[in-house]
């Protein structure tokens, strides 16, 4: 008998600015992502302030999945997913964030997104902002950095709530909330990036504004849980973050206060507010530390209280290592990097490979908030290649997500309350981190490439058939 309860949520997940494509098409407005330009492992990739002539934006495009929805869920039906991690595309429903009355067609968009799901017995999961903020938010307001946007976010978030309360029950407010403790935040968590054009890494940064467009968008999270269970019960909204494992590099005592430093405010941070309903005690020390005056307003704290989160998700896909000493060799990661791990392997982008840390992580969460845990993204980036028989045999993504898996299953040995399991980039899509297609997760390759060719065929890999199996036996067999 299957250690997993007989209802898990075994899926996948996307983003729609990652894979929809139709950027302008059905009265969408541009988002944040829609003025990302092409990079790669070696180039950083671009944010502009308009769109440049000849020159290539991965998201106008993507893997085009706004028109080939029918036939990728399809792919997932085939699989046995029993869930489906997606996002509505803000700008399909409120084209600049400031109209009052939301675009019908965007919303008959995800009407049927919806009903093909529901056709084959799947689950929506639905994130309300993945990446995707309003671009005219950004020029008008300088992104989150306004309480304005509360407003603009609830007038959206109440659209679509009525719009699919028969359709969709699982909801996430915001998608790794906690990018913005980063100045790698800036551009697709914020949107605090008004009037920069450059290189996507080199956005000025100022840490206070970035702060306080957090407590703005807690106080939108809060408001929208509020909203959900005031007006419909039968909801279950939760919070997104991408958890950053880190590890004190040795026992020096200067190593264990670095790393619990750095989780505090990588990861206890955010989910703190969303989960407790309040800023943790060490938040002062934050705030003193990037010498952020936190703006509030009465009854800021009532709506932060008000507002805790049913079940908390996260994305995993590596671990670090904190050192106070100064020579160790650095790594790179998702959304920030870390001291290397001298015990563990990497990637083809850098990225160390741990799945105990995963194990080590969920007893961490579920320790400190014991509420119903979910990993809704988890996954390998790799270069695949198709041989010549037409197959492409991805063993190292099979490898990397059965040894995952039997960690997952082990924490929930140990006694953790775990909902689900949704790996990144179900299908290949376009890398948020550098906008490349040649760094696909997927069971389903989409030939679709990093020079903005390709027919957006869809063809199965290994991996596909091999998870089909593992969800079948509700992770039993992961041979």
């Amino acid at each position: 008998m299957s250690v997993l309860r007989d209802d898990f949520l075994w899926g996948g997940a996307t983003a729609a600015n990652q894979c929809e494509g139709a950027w302008d098409e059905d009265g969408k407005g541009p988002s944040v992502s829609d003025m990302c330009t092409n990079g790669s492992h070696t180039v950083t990739k671009r944010v502009t302030q308009t769109i440049e002539p000849d020159t290539l934006y991965p998201s106008h495009e993507a893997i085009d999945h706004y028109h080939r929805y029918a036939e990728d869920i399809a792919l997932f039906a085939e699989m046995g997913f029993k869930c489906y991690r997606m996002s509505i595309n803000w700008t399909r429903i409120f084209p600049t964030g400031m109209e009052s009355e939301p675009n019908e067609a965007g919303l008959a968009h995800y009407d049927k997104v919806f009903d093909e799901c529901r056709k084959y017995g799947i689950e929506p999961l639905v994130t309300i902002s993945h990446y995707e903020l309003p671009f005219a938010l950004v020029q008008e307001y300088n992104g989150w950095a306004s309480r304005r946007l509360i407003d603009y976010y609830m007038n959206y978030v109440k659209a679509i709530f009525e719009r699919y309360k028969d359709k969709v029950k699982y909801w996430l407010t915001f998608n790794e909330l906690n990018c913005g403790m980063m100045p790698l935040g800036n551009v697709l968590g914020t949107g605090t990036f008004q009037g920069y054009s450059g290189p996507y890494n080199e956005v000025p940064d100022d840490p206070a504004l970035r702060l306080q467009a957090l407590h703005h968008m807690f106080l939108a999270s809060a408001k929208a849980v509020k909203y959900a269970h005031d007006n419909y019960p039968q909801f279950k909204i939760g919070n997104m973050i991408a958890f950053a494992t880190s590890y004190a590099l040795t026992c020096n005592p200067d190593d264990i206060l670095l790393n619990q430093a750095f989780m505090r405010e990588m990861n206890w941070y955010c989910s703190d507010v969303q989960v407790r309903g309040a800023y943790p005690a060490f938040a002062k020390s934050i705030w003193k530390k990037y010498n952020c005056e936190l703006a509030t307003e009465p009854g800021d704290d009532e709506i932060l209280a008000e507002g805790k989160v049913d079940f908390y998700t996260f994305s995993y896909y590596m671990s670090t290592a904190q050192s106070a000493a100064p020579t160790q060799a650095t790594v790179e990661g998702n959304l920030m990097g870390g001291v290397k791990n001298p015990y563990l392997k990497a990637s083809d982008w850098g990225w160390q490979i741990d799945p105990k840390g995963l194990r080590f992580t969920l007893n961490e969460l579920y320790d400190r908030y014991q509420i119903p845990l979910m990993v809704v993204e988890n996954g390998l980036g790799a270069y695949d290649k198709i041989e010549e028989d037409g197959s492409i045999n991805d063993d190292y993504r099979i490898d990397y997500l059965r040894l995952h898996i039997e960690e997952m299953k082990k924490a929930v040995e140990d006694g953790v309350d775990l909902m689900g399991y949704t790996p990144w980039g179900c299908i290949d899509l376009v890398s948020a981190s550098t906008g490349e297609m040649a760094k696909r997760y997927g069971f389903i390759y989409v030939e679709k490439y990093d020079d903005g060719t390709g027919t957006l065929n869809r063809r199965k890999k290994k991996s596909f058939d091999w998870y089909k199996k593992v969800i079948a036996t509700n992770g039993d067999d992961l041979a």
